[in-house]
């Protein structure tokens, strides 16, 4: 058996890669948010690993131990380790603890602080194994990662989400789960500057739906008000956070101001870019690496910052048919390449 399973226990998803002898053949992201708890989660393993089938490795790594279901960092870990572990029966199961490596759950108590949210490192990891110097960058649902790689080897100067928080490498901003509010707190509308209600009207998935460029089997969560995912229902949540009913203005205007927030969010990732571009010894012509379900987003930060650009899947070996997936998945699929060579 050559099969080795890459899987990412994240706050909202579940997602795991499967990869034969280094080769990535399928990716595969599961809806499991964990504010209702650990159920969604167990749902979600079954169903992956009725698809991804039997291997000889499972390799695990998380960011569900932030999930308020748990009262603190170490509680997700060890509770989503022992799932992962009871989940995942017929194979060794390993977890990913970041510079520490890979361990056993009977170890996990020891290296809660290398597990916890350790799955940009996994990623990175990959990345500086194709590239000696590049700016590692993943927009996810909720969150937009930045890994410098440099000299081949990760070069992050944070580790725990408050120390990457700090140094800009973690942005809480992603293609869907993000608060209209938390990207900007002022929006043009019908030629003034309005203050935005500070409720959770709508996101930032209502923005994409209006453009129409959310790519296939992305948009696996519940809407901000529980309605449908249509444009017009997108439309109207929009207004909300600007205290209008869709009916006040027409389509153009509202398009207008979902194009303001896309361009607040496209800023604030090229600022936290630059940021990390600025730091002493970044090579000037290291590309920017990008993943993850925002990878469009990523592409435009990097014409903004003046930097080649390097979709994630060319540095796997990857099935055709699954490339945007494995990007998509990146760090399950960077586990189970970096688990096939255990």
């Amino acid at each position: 058996m050559s099969g080795v399973i890459g899987w990412d226990v994240g706050g909202v998803h579940l997602k795991a890669a499967r990869a034969e002898n280094g080769h990535i053949v399928d990716a595969i992201a599961i809806a499991s948010p964990l504010r209702t708890g650990l159920e969604p989660l167990e749902k979600a393993f079954a169903e992956a690993t009725a698809r991804m089938g039997v291997a000889r490795r499972h390799v695990v790594t998380m960011t569900g131990e932030l999930a308020d279901t748990f009262s603190s960092h170490a509680e997700g870990v060890e509770r989503l380790s022992r799932l992962a572990a009871r989940e995942l029966v017929g194979a060794p199961v390993l977890l990913y603890a970041g510079p520490a490596g890979f361990i056993s759950p009977d170890d996990v108590r020891g290296h809660v602080a290398d597990i916890a949210s350790a799955n940009w490192h996994a990623s990175a990891s990959l990345v500086a194994r194709r590239q000696d110097a590049a700016l590692f960058v993943d927009m996810g649902s909720t969150t937009t990662d930045l890994v410098p790689v440099m000299g081949g080897s990760v070069a992050a100067r944070g580790y725990a989400d408050g120390e990457r928080l700090a140094v800009g490498e973690l942005v809480y901003t992603g293609l869907l789960r993000s608060f209209l509010m938390a990207v900007a707190d002022r929006a043009p509308f019908a030629g003034n500057w309005t203050p935005l209600i500070n409720e959770n009207f709508a996101n930032m998935a209502d923005v994409h739906r209006i453009f129409g460029t959310l790519a296939e089997g992305v948009d696996l969560l519940a809407t901000a008000d529980g309605r449908d995912k249509t444009a017009d229902s997108s439309r109207a949540r929009l207004a909300r956070i600007v205290g209008r009913d869709a009916s006040e203005a027409d389509e153009a205007t509202w398009t207008a101001l979902a194009r303001w927030f896309a361009e607040a969010q496209i800023r604030c990732v090229a600022d936290a870019a630059m940021l990390v571009l600025s730091r002493e010894g970044f090579p000037a012509g290291a590309p920017i690496v990008g993943a993850g379900i925002g990878e469009t987003v990523l592409r435009e930060v990097a014409r903004r910052v003046r930097r080649d650009y390097i979709a994630f899947d060319t540095m796997l070996d990857v099935a055709p048919g699954v490339r945007a997936a494995a990007t998509q998945c990146a760090p399950a699929a960077a586990l189970a390449i970096l688990g096939s060579t255990l």
